[in-house]
């Protein structure tokens, strides 16, 4: 890839991202086998190049993209926009739940990805 990344500024005074984000579900669910070191090459390699969004939700895997893209940016955050998603619930197994958007249900869900991806802070953090 030659050139470079287009950035856009999120509202008024918001943080610069590249305008293209690199989503991760594949990377843990839905296509088939996952390949955690060939997915982990790919993120280092999107951040290499300037993309620095990340986008990631809870019902990846489930659970388990939020913990590979934690452990992927470990020495890297400072580099990452980390966007992640809840709302979408599944059990352990994989069994779809339901919709869940109420406060304390946000509140837990955040606590939840902050644990797995091993961070202090989740840059964007919305409704799936």
């Amino acid at each position: 890839m030659t050139g470079k990344i287009a950035r856009r500024q999120l509202g008024t005074n918001g943080p610069s991202v590249s305008a293209v984000g690199l989503g991760c579900m594949g990377m843990s669910d839905f296509y088939g086998g996952a390949d955690e070191s060939r997915s982990i090459a790919t993120i280092h390699r999107a951040l290499d190049l300037g993309i620095n969004f990340l986008d990631t939700a809870d019902i990846y895997g489930p659970f388990t993209n939020e913990r590979l893209v934690g452990r992927a940016i470990r020495d890297r955050r400072a580099e990452v926009l980390l966007a992640t998603k809840f709302g979408n619930m599944r059990s352990e197994d994989g069994v779809f739940l339901g919709v869940n958007g109420r406060p304390e249900y946000v509140r837990q869900a955040c606590d939840a990805s902050l644990e797995r991806e091993g961070v202090s802070v989740i840059d964007a953090h919305y409704q799936h």
